[in-house]
């Protein structure tokens, strides 16, 4: 399923479908889970229907549900950009030493 194809509406509903889903997986009732959540039970109902509800009331519910790994695709990582790379790199890179440098920077007559 492609769900960017899918309407505002489609997706509230596919969300409560899940919560509804895992719920009586649970074998809990809208009232038991609502009394976990901290939500009235109507709440939770028009969640389950697809219904606008506040963000927090999905979160509270995951929580609940134990399925507040679903959120880590929300977590932001620092990145570094690629210049910042390669800066990195040519900081850390070691300078190497030629023996011809020293050679020439060193004018006395060899006593050999």
């Amino acid at each position: 399923m492609d769900i960017a194809q899918l309407s505002d509406m489609a997706i509230l509903r596919m969300i409560g479908d899940f919560i509804k889903k895992k719920r009586m997986a649970l074998n809990k009732t809208q009232d038991e889970l609502a009394k976990e959540a901290g939500m009235s039970r109507s709440t939770l109902s028009l969640l389950e229907r697809g219904e606008k509800v506040h963000l927090l009331t999905l979160i509270q519910t995951l929580r609940v549900l134990d399925e507040l790994q679903l959120l880590e695709a929300f977590e932001v990582r620092q990145q570094i950009s690629p210049l910042e790379y390669i800066k990195l790199q040519k900081k850390n890179q070691r300078q190497r030493v030629r023996h011809s440098d020293i050679a020439a920077e060193d004018d006395r007559p060899s006593e050999w």
